[in-house]
């Protein structure tokens, strides 16, 4: 794995995590009604959950690397139609972040626990990393070696980002239920996407 390549990894991974999704809302539902407190057991269910997500995407796309190169070559052509599917649809998307305040008393464990699960049992979390990691994988390098500095990097990118939001959440709340703010970032997030999936196809069109 090249220096560069790790940068691009982390660089689309930075956006992708930036992207509300079920994950980013229960964060900030919980910010709001619970105060800035909540953002570190719920960033840590974060991570565990994109931890479980990911570990189980990787396993299957490296068992997909030993059996076939056209099919991981697919597969990497499918994952950058993905990455521009999902930019077109962000793009397109309302304004509207609908985090409603959890008034609910719980515990750190609880939150912890909550946080998790949403994030590892949602199956497009393994579907998106069975899509984006094979986009920044050399099947000449080693797999493990690979596996494990894609998945520090990745979580804790996603730690940050999710107590970065639950701090933005309980300190600057008209920030996250202002459609026109949430709008733009839609727009932005959409336009890197499709961006990070177009370079990918021609980087491959230039191989």
């Amino acid at each position: 794995m090249t220096f560069e390549t790790w940068i691009a990894f982390t660089a689309a991974s930075t956006v992708l995590l930036i992207i509300p999704g079920p994950t980013i809302l229960l964060v900030v539902s919980y910010a709001l009604g619970q105060g800035w407190r909540a953002g570190l057991p719920i960033a840590a269910g974060v991570a565990l959950g994109d931890f479980t997500a990911m570990t189980l995407s990787m396993l299957g796309v490296g068992a997909l690397l030993m059996a076939s190169a056209t099919v991981f070559t697919i597969l990497k052509w499918i994952g950058a139609a993905y990455l521009i599917y999902l930019g077109i649809r962000l793009f397109r998307a309302s304004g509207a972040l609908d985090a409603k305040p959890r008034t609910d008393a719980a515990s750190a464990a609880k939150m912890t626990t909550h946080a998790w699960l949403v994030t590892a049992l949602n199956p497009k979390s393994i579907t998106f990393f069975v899509a984006f990691l094979p986009q920044f994988l050399d099947r000449s390098a080693d797999f493990l070696t690979q596996m494990l500095v894609f998945e520090t990097t990745f979580l804790t990118l996603a730690f940050a980002n999710a107590l970065g939001y639950a701090l933005v959440a309980s300190r600057a709340r008209n920030v996250v239920r202002n459609p026109r703010a949430i709008g733009i970032f839609n727009k932005a997030g959409g336009m890197l996407l499709v961006g990070a999936g177009v370079a990918t196809v021609a980087l491959k069109s230039g191989n």
